[in-house]
């Protein structure tokens, strides 16, 4: 039978107080958690009751850690570094043909490599269950954290992300923004100045996107106010959709632009500066020695070696039309 002590510091409970000193805000946490706040507050006093100490203080209407909250933050990620060190042990003696494969990739990014790659995949490892989510930015850094996804597909650098050692990296390509539009007076120009860029509505990512904050910070350095948006859209195929029924301004990815640009009607220029960035697998550090994602890994960059990743767009986009 469980004491009580052990009930109180069940994975429940530390998962509560995780989610509390991250939003600092008991509404915010408990509709994030799906439970009602006084739930919340009722699971963070007990918590303290048997830790004998306060772990949150207010000051007005905004929540802090105490010095013993951040003594319990700590010692909370040091269980789930453990948790996930064993279960990435454990996975290691596994099979490389059969299990489960969860992989998360960031909403704004173009799928359809990575769906026509786990068709292939899939034909030749049916052993294997492959389980994509489309995922937030901080959706991706949550499941990586606590281990709920494999590896994620994310563009890099991410300065939100402080400590990086717990992870790695494998780059799959290098990708410029493209500035997109009908404008005849531009359509010669090889390169557009960003100040050029503001004399239109635009189509743009939803706020907080990676790539609006890497296009926001780019017209920040240059001392000039960001563009205007009209809408906002997730994914690269509804802004073009939306770019070319409006002849709003956009920008896209590079590899987007090659594969599905068509109509005559649209033009593209690089941006002065540049705006650059990669696409890449994140993981966490020794999932790519447990052998069923690192058989996938291999034969994903085989994938890519037969053809590369703009022709493999190229491919999929054409095989769509037909």
């Amino acid at each position: 039978m469980k004491t009580k002590q052990e009930k109180i510091f069940s994975s429940k409970t530390l998962s509560y107080f995780l989610q509390l000193a991250e939003t600092m805000n008991y509404t915010q946490a408990a509709q994030i958690l799906g439970i009602t706040q006084p739930a919340l507050t009722q699971q963070i006093k007990k918590l303290e009751r048997t830790v004998g100490a306060p772990l949150f203080y207010s000051v007005g209407k905004k929540l802090h850690l105490s010095d013993a909250g951040y003594t319990m933050l700590d010692a909370t990620h040091r269980i789930y570094e453990i948790l996930n060190e064993a279960s990435d042990e454990i996975q290691q003696s596994t099979s490389a043909t059969h299990g489960d494969i969860k992989v998360g990739i960031l909403a704004s990014i173009e799928d359809s490599v990575l769906t026509d790659f786990g068709v292939q995949y899939f034909q030749k490892n049916s052993g294997i269950k492959l389980t994509t989510y489309m995922l937030t930015r901080k959706e991706v850094w949550e499941g990586l954290k606590n281990n709920t996804i494999d590896m994620a597909i994310m563009y890099l650098p991410d300065d939100s992300i402080k400590n990086w050692k717990p992870y790695k990296t494998r780059k799959i390509i290098t990708e410029e923004l493209l500035f997109v539009h009908q404008n005849p007076k531009l359509e010669k120009r090889k390169k557009i100045r960003l100040k050029d860029t503001l004399d239109h509505e635009w189509v743009t990512y939803p706020p907080n996107y990676y790539l609006s904050e890497l296009g926001k910070e780019a017209y920040k350095n240059a001392m000039i106010d960001e563009p205007q948006s009209v809408a906002h859209f997730a994914t690269p195929t509804q802004i073009y959709r939306f770019a070319k029924r409006t002849g709003a301004y956009a920008v896209l990815p590079q590899s987007f632009i090659l594969a599905h640009k068509q109509d005559e009607h649209i033009h593209t220029a690089e941006l002065d500066p540049e705006i650059k960035f990669d696409l890449a697998f994140v993981f966490r550090k020794g999932k790519d020695q447990i052998p069923r994602i690192a058989n996938f890994l291999k034969a994903f960059d085989n994938y890519l070696t037969e053809k590369d990743y703009v022709s493999r767009l190229k491919d999929i986009n054409q095989a769509d039309n037909e």
